[in-house]
């Protein structure tokens, strides 16, 4: 009997260690920063490299001195940095605009442009935790990145005061981005967040989380998953299956637009349904992009995500 039981102690023992060894290089494997996450410069570089269009106007804003930069202390204590420009045919109406998974607001200025330009909105493009010039050592898949969001869309409603009209905001996200907002639209908001647009977004931290344990590495969510969900709970005060946008869409009663392309597999396709069917209360529209990969709807389809995106904030 010792023969056998000492060798298997010793194999439990064995996996024991493994086990937590691989959960915390996932931990850190996923959610620790870029490294280089302040070189705004080579962030500017990837936007031109993507869309060369867009140097004449990040230009031309720059030089008039409409291109600005803000920063807020958020709730945690950290310091978080947003770019903020108005828009003097906005009457109110405010796009906070939020960025994707280790990305920075200035990758998405796209966006940022299709509101000011095209749609005539204000716009406030807030860096996420532990991203960009944001604070921040881990992170938070949008799910405490809402609460930050949160605080931004109030800033947008003190900054662009118009005495004629109330203020009138939408977020819109892509990618994590599109997560934070999801997880933002089951909170408790002021009336003046109107809208959600959510491209490409996950259905959970966990969901994303076993696609890529997979894709990346061949494993099964078991044991690896939950033995690295339970030392996020520790290290940083949230699970991945806390980290749920599919179950604040169940709670949200505004307006959300779904976006995703029918070629993504990086947050894959078939998680637009389960967020679309999640949504039980109030107007929705969902909008599929043909053949457009992981956050590329805009790129692929730049005139139709406009008009998209234009008739549905005409929708209360």
């Amino acid at each position: 009997m010792k023969k056998i039981i000492i060798p298997l102690l010793a194999f439990v023992v064995l996996v024991a260690v493994v086990t937590v060894g691989a959960s915390f290089y996932m931990l850190n494997f996923s959610l620790s920063p870029d490294p280089n996450r302040t070189d705004l410069d080579s962030a500017y570089t990837r936007l031109y490299q993507r869309m060369p269009d867009m140097k004449p106007w990040v230009d031309s804003m720059q030089s008039h001195g409409f291109l600005r930069d803000t920063f807020l202390n958020m709730p945690s204590g950290e310091r978080h940095h947003a770019l903020y420009f108005r828009s003097d045919s906005a009457h109110g109406r405010t796009a906070v605009l939020v960025h994707g998974y280790k990305d920075c607001a200035v990758k998405f200025l796209y966006l940022g442009r299709m509101y000011h330009r095209d749609l005539g909105y204000n716009v406030v493009m807030p860096d996420l935790h532990a991203h960009g010039l944001s604070e921040g050592d881990a992170i938070g898949m949008g799910w405490n990145d809402r609460l930050d969001v949160k605080r931004w869309t109030e800033m947008a409603a003190q900054t662009f005061v118009d005495s004629t009209h109330a203020p009138n905001i939408v977020v819109h996200g892509v990618s994590m981005g599109a997560a934070t907002t999801m997880c933002l639209s089951g909170e408790e908001l002021p009336a003046y967040v109107t809208h959600f647009v959510e491209d490409c977004g996950y259905t959970s931290a966990w969901d994303e989380f076993a696609v890529q344990l997979k894709e990346q590495f061949s494993l099964p969510a078991f044991p690896l998953m939950y033995s690295t969900s339970l030392l996020c709970r520790v290290v940083n005060g949230w699970s991945f299956g806390e980290a749920s946008p599919m179950k604040q869409v169940s709670r949200c009663r505004r307006p959300m637009l779904f976006i995703h392309g029918d070629a993504d597999t990086f947050v894959p396709f078939y998680m637009m349904k389960q967020l679309y069917d999640a949504k039980t209360h109030g107007y929705k529209e969902q909008w599929v992009t043909r053949g457009a990969q992981h956050a590329c709807s805009y790129s692929d389809y730049p005139k139709e995500y406009t008009e998209r995106v234009r008739q549905f904030l005409a929708k209360e």
